[in-house]
């Protein structure tokens, strides 16, 4: 009988004319210049040979039938090491996949604000931090959001005026710019205009740090780039926006007042005692605590999408605009469902201005 033999891969030449089968049953090959080689080709003088790749394979010869032994011995078990090829169907779905980048930006919105909270509780706040943040974003910004409420104090005018003063009704005037201003105008107003200017700030400040490594810096140095960086900023426009929104509410009611009286002929007692009839004090409560909610969605959606940024100068060019359109977005959001929870059923503040 001839034994199994178990050959390694290697590249063979055949030529039939160097195989011989001896009387007893075994096969002969004569290859005097074989040797084992890896993809190369092996040329012999004189004659062309082709090129055979052999995996392994455990080979068993058949018997010759003269020796008397059965003829049932199979002719060939192949088998084939797949060790060394990549097992592609092991590759699951889920270690291919990665989330959309708007999806861990806005889990990291939620993680930040988190942490801030825990922070603020636990008293590890960067005060002077906090007041540099709180001076950039309160009276630096004055000026640009009491010019914004004046301009569109004097353009709710002209169209209240107009219409009320055809049906005779001057003195609601000042009752429905009161009631338009202290509940939607001033804290949404004033939120976009510190969105524009201090989110956007926010969002390329942080996002220069992320890219330029210099938050990795602080963490080396032992400081923690939330409490140095975020928290300040955060708790910075939630104390500075409520201030700016009372401001702006002042400033739309005096310029409506002055434009009424000096085109329509409203007079401003007329405007001023309407205005006291229709606010009350609740109206004044719920301006205060949108701003603050607005201030918080500005200041963290925008450190997130700053500590979130990759790609140089071009990623931070898109994270503050990203940044600018996410807080605005959440702003009319916010201003949706607060007015929602604040003011359901019928309102009766206009009749005590008729």
């Amino acid at each position: 009988m001839q034994t199994a033999s178990h050959f390694h891969s290697f590249l063979c030449f055949s030529n039939r004319r160097n195989t011989t089968v001896k009387p007893d049953g075994w096969m002969k090959m004569h290859t005097p210049h074989l040797k084992k080689l890896t993809n190369r080709e092996v040329h012999h003088p004189g004659r062309h040979k082709s090129l055979v790749t052999v995996p392994p394979t455990r080979l068993c010869a058949i018997a010759n039938t003269d020796d008397g032994s059965p003829p049932s011995v199979p002719v060939l078990q192949e088998y084939t090491n797949t060790n060394h090829i990549p097992n592609s169907e092991a590759e699951t779905f889920l270690s291919k996949w990665s989330p959309p980048r708007y999806l861990w930006r806005g889990l990291s919105v939620l993680i930040l604000a988190g942490q801030v909270i825990i922070r603020t509780l636990k008293g590890k706040v960067h005060w002077r931090n906090t007041l540099q943040q709180l001076e950039r974003v309160g009276p630096r910004s004055v000026g640009v959001c009491l010019l914004t409420s004046a301009f569109v104090g004097m353009a709710f005018t002209i169209q209240f005026v107009r219409e009320f003063t055809r049906l005779g009704l001057n003195r609601s005037v000042g009752g429905v710019l009161s009631l338009a201003f202290a509940r939607e105008l001033s804290p949404v107003i004033t939120s976009i205009v510190v969105a524009g200017r201090i989110g956007s700030a926010y969002a390329a400040e942080l996002g220069t740090m992320q890219v330029s490594e210099q938050t990795d810096t602080l963490r080396v140095l032992g400081a923690d780039p939330v409490d140095y960086l975020v928290t300040p900023r955060v708790i910075a426009s939630c104390i500075a926006l409520p201030f700016l929104t009372l401001m702006c509410f002042t400033v739309g009611m005096a310029s409506s007042a002055l434009l009424a009286d000096s085109v329509y002929g409203v007079s401003i007692n007329i405007i001023l005692d309407s205005a006291q009839r229709a606010l009350k004090s609740w109206d004044i409560i719920s301006a205060m605590i949108k701003s603050q909610v607005f201030g918080a969605i500005i200041s963290v959606v925008s450190c997130a999408w700053g500590v979130t940024t990759l790609g140089g100068a071009k990623g931070v060019g898109e994270s503050t605009t990203s940044a600018v359109v996410i807080s605005l977005v959440g702003i009319f959001i916010a201003d949706f469902a607060l007015s929602y929870c604040f003011f359901q059923g019928a309102g009766d503040s206009l009749k005590n201005c008729l």
